[in-house]
């Protein structure tokens, strides 16, 4: 959001800038560019205002091969290959696809479009550079399994094997074209694949194999299909094609039907997990419930060419093709691999295991995210991912399976905190007790070897579910369920806990938070509120302690509701609560246990023509402060960025009309240096470049991004660097006004248009600024590319 300067900023504040300035025209040639770190790092982030992915690409479900790439899909997205020098690229919601969560893919050779459905029925058709999204079914009320279990091709057409029947769309018109529904009397049939050979159409369903004529006008008429002999009328997996004879996945076996003729072809020692035919070859992906994977090439006549079976590559083969007699494999656990004379080819572009709905830290460039999680009842959901890191545009995992066996037993992590000393990661496990992972890697855990305890009823499980650390170094620790529910962890390594003096369901305590009077701020979950706590000048001494206890209603704290989900403080002190029913702020200071007592103040915004409290009916599940004091909320209904007051809304992020994962927004960190926001949904990880950063103390080091600015670019020029909140103008070399507005905390944007909203001309712009106390000035260049 552009702040105009107030109009009774006197115009000599900036006379010194421009004498400064007059010295800059003199080097007109000498551009200014960002030192070499600084444009490394930009590299790695996203423009301001545009989004990254950080999404698992381990888990591959499927794969095509186009004229020149091999396309693979996760189930949240997908990534490329290219053939000729194995570069990747990925292809995913932030950056062109209209949806996350994919089922199947398919690629068209004749029309060069990718197709990709997605679990919840929505298509897109995808031409190598752009999307075309196709909803309809998606969009369709039907009481049904409407998923997309295969897709098929033939003259434009894509017949989509479905749980309800075959979906047929037109890949020209972009619609939807017709339906089958093939089963007894009309009614709903399980399809799990179409095929034709180019006389009839064959679909293999869960009541046998049937077929029709290909070019039959009445094709949605059930009464058109016809049972196929040989095949019973139990399930078929799959029908694929091979140099004309139609090749049928049953019971494990596969079949050769050609004029109507029953082949047996293959048996493998292994269910069948799918089938694919690719250079006049079979191949078959195989796998038993003890975890026994393989991959087998077949010859047209059933005989085994190839078989691969690599542990830990080869683990749970979903789908693989034969490209240039090089066998690849789209593997669940093993990500992308190719098969050569010489071993194994791994793909698998970076990113976290699995999404993370723990909670999310940063410091000096740094992403901690707690992966695990807890359900409505606050029981742990074994989770086993671990905690990740995400450091220099790379993520790296803390778990089990990552070398680290000493967190077999620890799941569910939640909580995360930076030791401001050293910056190593403190996170706390559900059940698993507290971890430390030092800066050379090491983990060391403390269960019994600390003041935690176990849950009342649960004696082997140290919940640990909310960290922070206080001005003097002390890690405060919530210990969910224990008697003493409040541990500390001093800088000397000793430890001692404390017992809240106020009946909490289940002991109950969670996210913790520590303010500018290092006071703790303690989340009691099943709907028992907002605990402070003030440990006094010496912990050890409890006659000092304080305790305030929050709750709906007025005398009693005045949340607008029990049930708290968030908390954080602001750039000002303020404590900003989240609930099952909107915000409420408390604002107390130092006097927060004062006899006059302290209450939680819940604003009044206008949504419409009413007025309402803020957040009113909203399930406020996140709330992160940016650089200019703004906060980003996290909701069921998507993200939204609201003024520092919280009466504006500046912006509201959903699935819809962003690239956001999910409208299910779990937490919300920013890097305060970068502007970037990283929000966890219930989909994944994604990031978007806010335009507030960290303001300097003074504006000496000015920076401009990009600059030279190149022709024709429409993006947004960032100004950084600078004083907190600096008073910023653009204008001509001769001083004449182009554009003036403030910074966000420490940077300040400009679109490239003047006061009139019209796009500049090439030239040279001058950027001259000061701070608040007008003390602190500089000026710097704008080259703007013909």
């Amino acid at each position: 959001m552009t702040v105009p300067l107030q109009a009774n900023i006197e115009p000599q504040l900036f006379a010194p800038i421009r004498r400064i300035a007059q010295l800059l025209i003199a080097i007109v040639h000498g551009v200014f560019f960002l030192p070499q770190a600084n444009a490394q790092q930009q590299t790695t982030l996203a423009a301001i205002g545009q989004w990254r992915d950080h999404l698992p690409y381990q888990s591959t479900i499927d794969l095509v091969k186009t004229e020149t790439k091999v396309y693979c899909a996760t189930p949240y997205g997908l990534f490329a290959v290219d053939l000729a020098d194995n570069e990747t690229e990925r292809l995913n919601k932030t950056n062109g696809l209209s949806d996350i969560g994919i089922s199947r893919i398919y690629y068209d050779g004749m029309e060069k479009k990718l197709i990709i459905a997605y679990t919840n029925s929505n298509i897109d058709l995808y031409d190598g550079s752009s999307t075309i999204n196709i909803p309809a079914i998606k969009q369709k009320n039907i009481v049904g399994d409407k998923t997309v279990y295969n897709i098929f091709t033939h003259n434009g057409f894509a017949y989509l094997s479905t749980g309800i029947g075959i979906i047929v769309v037109d890949e020209k018109k972009h619609e939807i074209k017709d339906s089958y529904f093939i089963g007894s009397g009309g009614n709903y049939l399980k399809i799990n694949g179409t095929i034709t050979d180019g006389t009839w159409l064959y679909a293999a369903t869960a009541a046998g194999l049937k077929k029709a004529p290909l070019n039959s006008t009445n094709l949605a008429d059930y009464r058109t299909w016809q049972e196929v002999p040989g095949f019973g009328n139990g399930n078929i997996n799959d029908v694929v094609l091979l140099n004309g004879s139609i090749i049928v996945s049953a019971n494990d076996s596969l079949y050769s039907f050609k004029n109507n003729i029953r082949s047996f072809l293959y048996a493998g020692t292994l269910p069948v997990i799918s089938i694919k035919t690719a250079e006049s070859k079979i191949i078959v992906c195989h796998r038993n419930n003890a975890g026994a994977s393989k991959v087998v090439v077949l010859s047209e006549s059933g005989a085994i060419e190839k078989t691969a079976a690599q542990p830990g590559v080869i683990s749970f083969p979903k789908q693989a093709l034969q490209i240039n007699g090089n066998l690849w494999t789209a593997d669940f656990f093993g990500g992308l691999s190719k098969q050569t004379a010489n071993g194994f080819d791994r793909f698998v572009p970076n990113g976290p295991p699995a999404s993370a709905s723990g909670e999310l830290t940063i410091a000096n460039h740094v992403l901690w995210a707690a992966s695990g999680e807890v359900n409505n009842a606050w029981n742990y959901q074994y989770n086993r991912n671990g905690v990740l890191r995400f450091k220099a545009d790379n993520w790296k995992t803390y778990n089990q399976y990552n070398n680290y066996p000493q967190l077999d037993t620890v799941l569910d992590f939640m909580a995360t905190a930076i030791d401001p000393k050293d910056q190593t990661l403190w996170a706390g496990s559900y059940g698993g007790g507290l971890a430390h992972i030092t800066t050379d890697d090491k983990v060391q855990l403390f269960k019994q070897n600390s003041s935690l305890q176990p849950a009342s009823g649960d004696p082997t499980s140290y919940r640990v579910s909310g960290l922070a650390f206080d001005g003097g170094g002390n890690l405060w620790i919530s210990n969910y369920g224990a008697a003493n529910n409040i541990s500390v962890r001093k800088p000397d390594g000793s430890f001692k806990s404390f017992r809240i003096p106020f009946f909490l369901t289940e002991n109950a305590v969670a996210q913790m938070l520590v303010d500018d009077n290092d006071f703790k701020w303690i989340i009691s979950p099943k709907g028992n509120g907002l605990v402070c706590f003030n440990s006094g000048a010496n912990i050890d001494n409890t006659n000092d302690d304080q305790w305030k206890y929050f709750r709906s209603g007025l005398a009693q704290g005045n949340l607008p509701n029990n049930e708290v989900l968030a908390i954080t403080k602001d750039k000002q002190g303020s404590i900003w609560v989240g609930t099952a029913n909107g915000i409420g702020i408390i604002d107390c200071g130092a006097d927060v246990f004062s006899a006059q007592g302290c209450e939680a103040v819940l604003p009044v915004v206008q949504t419409g023509q009413f007025n309402g409290y803020l957040f009113q009916g909203e399930q406020v599940q996140a709330i992160a402060v940016d650089a200019a004091n703004r906060k980003w909320i996290g909701t069921k209904n998507g993200a939204w960025l609201i003024s520092p007051d919280g009466i504006t809304t500046i912006t509201h992020f959903t699935e819809d009309n962003s690239p956001l994962l999910g409208n299910d927004v779990k937490r919300i960190a920013i890097d305060g240096q970068t502007g970037e926001v990283f929000f966890a949904t219930f989909k994944g990880i994604c990031s978007y470049r806010g335009t507030a950063t960290g303001g300097a103390k003074t504006n000496k080091d000015l920076l401009v991004f990009p600059n030279p600015v190149p022709a024709g670019y429409s993006g947004t020029i960032a100004i950084k660097a600078l004083a907190e909140n600096a008073f910023v103008k653009i204008t001509e070399l001769n001083g004449r006004l182009v554009y003036q507005t403030r910074a966000l905390g420490g940077q300040a944007v400009w679109n490239g248009q003047d006061l009139n909203r019209r796009k500049v001309a090439a030239g040279v712009y001058l950027v001259l600024v000061t701070d608040e106390s007008r003390k602190e000035k500089t000026a710097g260049k704008i080259f703007i590319l013909k």
